[in-house]
């Protein structure tokens, strides 16, 4: 049964929400939608380059700006983080996390590579929580989708973005607008 975006289901008695995405112009549907403007931003807890875990109250205080993104090995991919890390520098209280199912070693090593200093690598490969982002189905199952997630500096969402085409980039002024 095809799903339109924003349908939701009930599973085995829990209540799912889906999206719907493409990739290639193909229909991708996420494992469930990001949270809404307004909501707190749920736990989570990705790895960090050195393994330790990346945990939401380690940027209490802080705007965060969650960049998601399916891998570093791809161009769109790479080209994000490389927007993302030259618009933080500018950034006051405010902390860029990007975060993907690559292993933080992949993560570390690109950054390095490029010179990117002004993002926080957070993999998600053994995480919990994907604020429903990963993909369910297509040639990219199991990575997670493109999107951005804001927050103020009490961990209230501001702004969220689910970029319907997976190999397009987000609307980088629209997210740091949301910071304004």
């Amino acid at each position: 049964m095809k799903r339109k975006r924003g349908e939701q289901a009930w599973i085995t008695g829990i209540f799912v929400g889906m999206a719907n995405v493409t990739f290639k112009g193909n229909p991708a549907q996420t494992n469930g939608e990001l949270p809404a403007v307004g909501d707190k931003l749920p736990a989570f807890s990705f790895v960090g380059s050195d393994l330790a875990d990346i945990t939401a109250e380690d940027f209490a205080g802080k705007r965060l700006v969650i960049s998601l993104f399916p891998s570093v090995d791809t161009g769109v991919c790479a080209q994000a983080l490389r927007t993302f890390n030259e618009k933080a520098a500018a950034l006051d209280n405010t902390v860029v996390l990007s975060v993907s199912k690559d292993l933080p070693f992949a993560q570390e090593r690109f950054c390095a590579a490029e010179g990117i200093e002004n993002v926080v690598n957070a993999s998600a490969f053994r995480a919990d929580e994907d604020f429903g982002l990963t993909l369910a189905d297509s040639p990219l199952k199991g990575l997670l989708a493109r999107a951005v997630i804001v927050t103020d500096e009490e961990q209230k969402v501001i702004y969220t973005e689910l970029v319907d085409e997976i190999t397009t980039e987000p609307d980088y002024e629209a997210a740091l607008a949301a910071l304004n």
